[in-house]
């Protein structure tokens, strides 16, 4: 009888537990909209006001049409980042067409460049003051092995630089883990709408950017995908 009467208290206790993992998950899933809201507004500025500079290394690679196995062009930069100065790039190799490499590659260098100047940086952030954003129905997903809210995006202003997609964020600390979408304007008359998603991992406590890619047509090249891959943060914290 003790016996059984220990393993009844050993089940219920096994489902109060899982219960209250349900009720974990469920609360998250349906968690305040303005909250979460506020919880990414909040990182992204810990994120600037918590880093003073990093070093990284990029590598940029561009394909035509439908061929995404040999690219058109290539580059590895070394990509020097200072609050103050915003970015500055070291050419560490290239190949392939000089053309793409000039229009193409140096064309999304000059507009990094710009971006991240200190006038211009707040911007471009993926935050409220730059976005409408909405908890999407159901709330949360699992990508990359992270538990993540779901937004929709929708920049209050048109810019290239600015996308209308969808956010994911992490369910624990609200930082970026993903962002997909197209770009509210194009570059340029002669370019389509550029569709683009972006991938971002923990580093040093804080989210930065691992994979790129983006996808555009043009009059000049046709169809284009650039691919970028970060790597080698080294980070200096505040």
């Amino acid at each position: 009888m003790m016996r059984s009467r220990g393993l009844v208290a050993a089940g219920a206790s096994a489902v109060l537990s899982l219960l209250a993992l349900f009720g974990v998950a469920a609360g998250a899933a349906q968690a305040d909209e303005s909250t979460v809201i506020r919880g990414v507004d909040a990182a992204v500025k810990a994120r600037t006001d918590g880093i003073a500079a990093y070093t990284v290394t990029e590598h940029y690679a561009v394909y035509r049409g439908s061929d995404e196995t040999h690219p058109s062009a290539e580059m590895t930069v070394k990509t020097d980042y200072r609050k103050e100065t915003g970015k500055t790039y070291t050419i560490v190799s290239q190949s392939g067409s000089e053309v793409i490499r000039r229009l193409v590659l140096g064309s999304i260098l000059d507009n990094e460049r710009r971006i991240n100047l200190p006038a211009n940086r707040e911007a471009s952030w993926l935050t409220s003051a730059n976005y409408e954003m909405k908890l999407k129905h159901g709330g949360m997903e699992r990508l990359d092995g992270r538990d993540c809210f779901v937004l929709g995006i929708s920049p209050k202003r048109k810019a290239p630089n600015l996308v209308e997609g969808t956010l994911w964020v992490d369910a624990r600390d609200n930082s970026i883990v993903q962002i997909l979408g197209t770009a509210s304007k194009s570059p340029s008359r002669f370019a389509g709408p550029t569709h683009m998603m972006r991938q971002y991992a923990n580093v040093s406590g804080f989210a930065m950017a691992t994979q790129a890619r983006a996808v555009a047509s043009s009059f000049l090249f046709g169809k284009i995908i650039v691919t970028i891959d970060y790597r080698d943060y080294a980070i200096q914290l505040r």
